[in-house]
């Protein structure tokens, strides 16, 4: 029915998976994905994430009651703006002040709280993949100029970017996850200055980290995209949209993503 009248898009798949769909949709999409066997099989896999992850988050609570106050005060919009998993699994622990990676982000936690939850404008989120998957193949591969800036001179690198992109950047430290960082460039995203970040670990392996303006100014939870050997994790925060993209294990991935969500919110 749903192939002839309304057809199933991503969106429609993604919305699925964070529970934003109404009870007639959501039939319609089951009924869609009952014959279609490859794209339910993704679905499961995408709902396995959401689980991982939302396990993730709740192990880093700690016990603080000073945070219930802040906890009640939000209550009422908590009840009425829906929330995709990965900030609900958030909530949660920040109920008991949020850890990431041993780290406190007590700023971090109340920026979930209080940030106001859209679904994910699609031409902001959707062309950021493809956009950071060009800049890894264009520019991971470059031998002898990776990069505009090198990591030797990290804090204007940060500074010039940040200021093209009107955001106080900061280059998250990865070496506890085996990546140093090579450097960074300006390029487009969207039309408007961007900025890629590159890591390399020590066997030469690279990743990068895309940063663009967000005009919608809208947040999403994040997200996975596959092609091939090649990896991207990305999501919009605010003003600005996130891709990480490299040639390693999603699980990897994730945890590269996790890190630079942690420091580019600290």
């Amino acid at each position: 029915m749903t192939d002839d009248h309304k057809p199933v898009t991503d969106a429609d798949l993604h919305a699925y998976v964070d529970g934003f769909l109404d009870k007639e949709r959501r039939g319609e999409v089951e009924l869609w994905l009952s014959g279609h066997p490859e794209e339910e099989a993704e679905v499961r896999q995408w709902q396995t994430q959401a689980a991982e992850l939302k396990a993730a988050f709740s192990g880093y609570a700690q016990a603080n009651e000073s945070d219930r106050t802040l906890l009640n005060a939000r209550r009422e919009t908590a009840a009425t703006s829906p929330a995709p998993w990965w900030r609900r699994a958030a909530l949660i622990a920040a109920s008991f002040t949020l850890f990431l990676s041993g780290a406190a982000a007590g700023v971090y936690g109340e920026r979930l709280l209080t940030s106001p939850v859209t679904i994910e404008p699609a031409a902001a989120l959707d062309s950021l993949p493809a956009q950071s998957k060009t800049a890894f193949l264009v520019y991971a591969s470059e031998k002898r100029h990776p990069v505009e800036v090198g990591a030797d001179q990290e804090d204007h690198l940060v500074t010039w970017l940040g200021k093209r992109l009107d955001y106080k950047l900061v280059a998250p430290d990865l070496k506890g996850l085996g990546f140093t960082l090579v450097g960074g460039r300006l390029l487009p995203v969207n039309g408007k200055a961007g900025a890629m970040l590159m890591y390399q670990d020590t066997a030469g392996q690279r990743l990068t980290v895309l940063l663009g303006k967000n005009p919608e100014n809208a947040e999403t939870s994040f997200r996975f995209e596959s092609a091939g050997s090649l990896e991207t994790f990305y999501w919009i925060d605010g003003s600005i949209g996130y891709a990480v993209t490299g040639e390693v294990s999603r699980a990897k991935l994730q945890q590269i993503a996790e890190e630079c969500y942690r420091q580019f919110e600290t």
